[in-house]
């Protein structure tokens, strides 16, 4: 039977996925441009039987998520940028403890309060864990409505395979913006795979114990090295990325709404006749190093388009490894680069690429 089309608000159907993902619970705290998802969750939650709290603080609703993850819960929290910055301690302690759970993060322009315009200068902050200590988180950095819908379902199913917080990072447009999506069929929570480390009551067994404190040197090492190789075994499996005009000499490389533009971009070099394709990453953690390699086969040069002043520009040098030039070309504060600046861009690589052949 086909799924009908529903018009929804980015925000607002993220929330929805959510709920049909087996979500029951939410905490969180007021911070625009991501006020939409609490407000809908509020709503809809005590609908399916959950509960949606409003925290006192953004470091109050992370442990709250920490709490319910830790009973074995699909649960979720949302914020926008400085909001994210205050949960990073929480992020820590759960990716430490290994306790499941949705972090959202509607980036906005910064740094400090900045203002409520979309950016992408959150990446560092995702990508390397955030908060203290060696650990990562998986991320996701959906580029439309329906992507990030069918995210949602995912990130969960991965924070629990893996006993890992997962985050989405989206920004200010992308919570916004209106567009047709199909949502989901819904998950029953009482048929999701069992969790017998969850703290769940001890009657007929020994007790689980989550915690994060390892005061013995070698004990926290320990820890470390297991997390490791976790994340090596994520790295492997759980890549995820989109090739547009494989085979191109050159490529564009960009995530989330900035691909939106850069594809647009992209469609008018090579209207142009420009050899020129887009490579965006879905999973920005762990990134995508094996799309690279297949980029590379035919590559001159890449060009990061990103709305900061450059952070996913890092991780293309590394994956590109210095086997062909890496341009960077960034809009930054709030500022939404266009589809013409990125095409002038576009025509500069190649002009000099070609010129050095």
């Amino acid at each position: 039977m086909k799924r009908e089309r529903v018009l929804m608000k980015g925000n607002e159907a993220l929330a929805e996925a959510a709920v049909r993902a087996g979500c029951r619970y939410f905490f969180g705290y007021p911070i625009t441009p991501q006020n939409e998802i609490p407000e809908y969750m509020s709503r809809r939650l005590p609908e399916v039987g959950g509960q949606f709290v409003q925290a006192e603080s953004e470091v109050a609703a992370i442990n709250m998520l920490y709490g319910a993850g830790g009973a074995g819960a699909r649960a979720m929290t949302s914020s926008s940028s400085p909001g994210i910055s205050l949960k990073q301690e929480g992020i820590s302690y759960m990716a430490a403890a290994e306790v499941p759970g949705l972090i959202v993060n509607m980036t906005r322009g910064g740094p400090g309060l900045g203002g409520i315009q979309p950016a992408q200068s959150d990446y560092h902050q995702a990508t390397r864990g955030g908060g203290h200590g060696d650990y990562r988180t998986i991320v996701f950095g959906p580029a439309t409505v329906q992507e990030m819908v069918d995210l949602v379902g995912k990130a969960f199913d991965l924070a629990d395979r893996y006993r890992t917080p997962v985050v989405i990072v989206g920004d200010g447009m992308l919570g916004q913006i209106m567009e047709p999506v199909v949502l989901p069929d819904p998950v029953d929570p009482d048929r999701l795979p069992p969790k017998p480390w969850a703290t769940t009551g001890a009657r007929g067994r020994r007790p689980n114990l989550i915690n994060s404190l390892h005061l013995a040197a070698a004990e926290c090492e320990e820890l470390n090295r297991r997390l490791e190789a976790k994340y090596s075994e994520i790295r492997a499996n759980e890549q995820m990325a989109e090739i547009v005009h494989p085979g191109a000499d050159y490529f564009v490389v960009a995530y989330g709404t900035t691909a939106r533009i850069c594809r647009e971009a992209v469609g008018q070099a090579r209207e142009e006749g420009l050899s020129v394709g887009l490579l965006r990453p879905i999973t920005l953690w762990p990134f995508p190093t094996k799309a690279f390699e297949e980029a590379l086969e035919t590559a001159k040069g890449f060009l990061t388009v990103e709305m900061s002043l450059g952070q996913m520009v890092d991780d293309v040098r590394l994956s590109v490894g210095g086997r062909a030039p890496v341009r960077f070309y960034g809009r930054t504060g709030g500022v939404v680069p266009s589809a013409e600046e990125v095409l002038g861009e576009i025509r500069r690589m190649v002009e000099e690429g070609d010129e050095g052949r």
